[in-house]
């Protein structure tokens, strides 16, 4: 591989260590023969302006942008796409005319995934209803009316940032208090976690689902472990459950599209080869 040949791409984020992008872009450099690199950089918070500004210098093609940086990467951009501009926040970052131009590809990875694991969900008369109010839900209640829905319920343990997302996105988004959850689930048609609850090391949700209907389709954001608490619940239920991994593989195939120039496929192996590292990673 020459340098002249290598296209380069990152993700950066403060920390970054446990990013698994790295796994799926190299997985992908690999099937498709492209002589390139995916590489994952420590960037401060204070030092990502000039890293933003610099990125043709240092050879890159682009990067993803994970926490803390969504925010602030979607500020610094020049160009802006419709994904971005909804959720106020990017994660895929290019080169355009050698300015910076964003994305946000977290409604199209959750939104492509739950169309594959439960297409059915659209076939559920109910409110959806979303757990959590930070940048994850904002890029779900924007895949959900763009998709038509009319009735997106969303529950924060802090109101002023679900009413901040209400008056975002409109009249068919409603906040609620936390503590109503369960008041909701016997209407629900869908219910999705989008908060850190449920994550190694962090504490379950706790949702029962016993009054859910038993089409409901139950989705959590967070995939390791690949099957949380919530997911477990909703199986024992009998309900749909649809993790938070295919929605992490799908919403890289845009970015790697912009800088490789190829359109990657989300394959069986793939999915295998990352949650064996999710697995060993939660000591499974």
């Amino acid at each position: 591989m020459t340098a002249a040949n290598c296209k380069k791409a990152c993700v950066i984020g403060w920390p970054i260590t446990h990013s698994r992008s790295p796994l799926i872009h190299g997985y992908w450099l690999k099937t498709y023969g492209i002589e390139g690199t995916y590489t994952k950089d420590a960037v401060r918070p204070e030092e990502l302006d000039n890293f933003l500004a610099t990125l043709g210098t240092r050879g890159l093609a682009g990067c993803n942008v994970t926490v803390p940086h969504k925010e602030a990467a979607f500020a610094i951009a020049h160009f802006k796409e419709p994904s971005a501009i909804a959720v106020g926040a990017a994660n895929t970052i290019w080169l355009q005319g050698g300015e910076i131009a964003c994305a946000n590809t977290d409604t199209y990875g959750f939104m492509t995934n739950l169309n594959l694991a439960a297409p059915q969900w659209r076939d559920g008369a109910g409110p959806i209803l979303v757990l959590g109010a930070g940048g994850s839900a904002r890029a779900i209640v924007y895949g959900f009316l763009d998709a038509g829905v009319r009735d997106v319920r969303v529950f924060n343990r802090s109101a002023g940032r679900s009413t901040a997302l209400v008056r975002h996105f409109g009249t068919s988004v409603s906040a609620h208090a936390w503590d109503s959850i369960a008041a909701h689930i016997p209407a629900a048609s869908m219910i999705v976690n989008t908060t850190t609850l449920g994550m190694k090391g962090n504490p379950d949700l706790n949702l029962d689902l016993t009054a859910a209907k038993p089409a409901c389709v139950v989705a959590d954001l967070v995939y390791v472990p690949l099957e949380t608490p919530l997911l477990r619940r909703a199986r024992q239920r009998g309900l749909a459950a649809v993790d938070g991994l295919g929605m992490l593989l799908h919403q890289a195939v845009p970015g790697f599209e912009k800088w490789f120039a190829v359109r990657p496929d989300v394959t069986a192996e793939l999915r295998a080869l990352v949650a064996a590292d999710i697995a060993a990673a939660s000591g499974c």
